[in-house]
């Protein structure tokens, strides 16, 4: 089962937002790049929209990414080095539409999250091997507060920048979504 807490303008649209940093990263390093992400998972179109901006970076950067799923639950965390590092959920080497080669910059791409190519593929294996057992596993990480997303640069292959994603806006109330109801739209989105 999905639990989604707090609201949003449309029923079945779920927000995440990151603020980067270096100190949140894990080991943490001294970079005073920053910036702000907000993924946007639509259940009823299987999309995630994602908007991103960061500036100050020491490095250039070499890729970006999601993470998912580290054992820690609960926004944010607040000691990063207690959170292990997980491997990548989204595509790879890097989002496509995310600028490389570069010390600030944005972002705003929408992934059909019905296809193998919005994912890493060793994470679909982790999840049982399939686009539905990968996209169920992402939006519980999500929703559990056990995925970050990270930017790579030439200063720290490992990252630069990250920032854990947390819903918003902050809980006011709690909407549940059984995988059963998001597995539906999910497969309606696939026959269309």
């Amino acid at each position: 089962m999905v639990v989604l807490t707090g609201t949003s303008s449309r029923a079945h649209e779920v927000k995440y937002r990151t603020f980067f940093s270096g100190a949140a990263e894990n080991p943490s390093n001294p970079s005073l790049g920053t910036g702000t992400a907000l993924v946007t998972m639509d259940l009823d179109l299987a999309t995630m929209h994602v908007q991103a901006s960061f500036s100050g970076l020491t490095g250039t950067t070499t890729a970006s990414h999601i993470h998912c799923c580290t054992a820690i639950s609960g926004l944010p965390p607040t000691d990063p080095s207690t959170v292990t590092n997980v491997g990548v959920a989204t595509q790879t080497p890097s989002f496509a539409g995310f600028p490389l080669g570069v010390t600030a910059g944005t972002m705003d791409t929408t992934f059909d999250m019905t296809l193998a190519t919005s994912y890493n593929p060793a994470f679909v294996t982790a999840s049982g091997g399939t686009i539905d057992g990968a996209y169920t596993a992402f939006l519980n990480g999500l929703a559990a507060g056990q995925a970050y997303f990270n930017i790579h640069t030439s200063f720290r292959s490992g990252g630069e920048i990250r920032g854990f994603l947390f819903q918003v806006p902050e809980p006011s109330g709690l909407l549940l979504a059984t995988i059963g109801l998001t597995g539906f739209a999910f497969r309606r989105r696939r026959k269309s």
